[in-house]
């Protein structure tokens, strides 16, 4: 062995021996064999607007191809669960909604733990609702809506995605904080909801700021206030609840991606890094601000304290308004 090679292994010896060279050696995710997104929503939704749009720069980043795999159903829990007992080496990650925060306090039972089975990687893109009304409806302002409400308890109606959807439970939280009981009338999806609410069957709509955006735009729906604690970009003229006497009053939809629980520590470094990277991409940037969202401004451990609390909060709610599935 001559001096250069014996140099090197030298150094290879020292660095194993502080338990550096393992750590190098686990970063190269899982051989650089692809990728495999699993999206817990069918094509064409939000998630998986989400998922495509990331894919790419994300196998940029990390020089490996990334696939995108829909595998809907069950809220979501079917790709949780998948993903939940995936080989924890990083080549099969979760994309998933915020339905992921609310499903523990929905489900009498799951295939994992909610809280201890992935480890979250990022938050990628946060999206406020914004509560909406058929333009003939008599409230103009959110003022307006809270005054019938206090006035009249449970005769005013709000629609729905469907039981424990988003919509359901930004109008639960809205109840709650608000004092005051209305109607709530699930549709099966959000489509046949936004459908009747412009029709004058219902008159409210707590609607994906996305789906609506064009709606109120053209004057077939109203806005009366968003769910974000700061004025959405999009609609820069509407009010938040929480400015208009609502103090603290959040709801989002957002995006959570997450690796098994056991992935190795330098490997979710590095995945989170890479889409960390995705999403100060240009067009990723624009492409969100178009619908209405913002970039989730934090790392992994953010992304954690995230998930934690929105998990503590829905499960509140869940509880308090006796929401359930059915």
């Amino acid at each position: 062995m001559n001096d250069k090679a014996w140099m090197q292994r030298r150094h290879w010896l020292a660095l194993a021996a502080w338990g550096i060279a393992p750590m190098v050696r686990a970063a190269d995710i899982a051989g650089g064999k692809p990728i495999t997104l699993l999206v817990s929503y069918p094509p064409g939704g939000g998630a998986d607007v989400m998922a495509r749009l990331v894919a790419p720069r994300l196998a940029e980043a990390l020089g490996q191809p990334v696939v995108v795999d829909n595998k809907p159903g069950a809220s979501g829990t079917l790709a949780a669960g998948q993903v939940a007992r995936a080989t924890a080496d990083g080549s099969t990650l979760l994309l998933d909604a915020s339905s992921f925060a609310v499903n523990p306090a929905l489900f009498d039972k799951l295939p994992y733990d909610s809280a201890t089975a992935f480890a979250p990687l990022a938050v990628l893109a946060q999206y406020p609702n914004v509560l909406v009304c058929t333009p003939s409806f008599e409230a103009k302002t959110l003022e307006d809506v809270l005054k019938m409400a206090r006035a009249q308890p449970g005769r005013l109606a709000y629609a729905s995605s469907g039981n424990g959807s988003a919509q359901h439970l930004a109008g639960a939280l809205f109840e709650s904080m608000a004092k005051v009981d209305l109607i709530h009338v699930p549709y099966k999806g959000g489509g046949p909801a936004l459908n009747d609410v412009m029709g004058g069957q219902v008159p409210l709509f707590f609607a994906n700021v996305a789906s609506s955006l064009g709606h109120i735009r053209s004057g077939r729906l109203r806005a009366l206030a968003v769910t974000s604690t700061r004025r959405c970009r999009a609609l820069p003229d509407v009010p938040t609840l929480d400015e208009r006497g609502l103090k603290g009053y959040e709801v989002l939809e957002w995006n959570p991606v997450l690796a098994p629980a056991g992935v190795p520590a330098p490997v979710r470094a590095k995945l989170a890094a890479g889409l960390r990277k995705a999403m100060e991409d240009p067009e990723v940037l624009g492409r969100v601000r178009s619908l209405g969202g913002d970039v989730f401004a934090g790392k992994e451990a953010e992304a954690q304290a995230f998930l934690t609390a929105q998990m503590a909060l829905w499960a509140k709610v869940v509880r308090e308004r006796k929401i359930s599935r059915e």
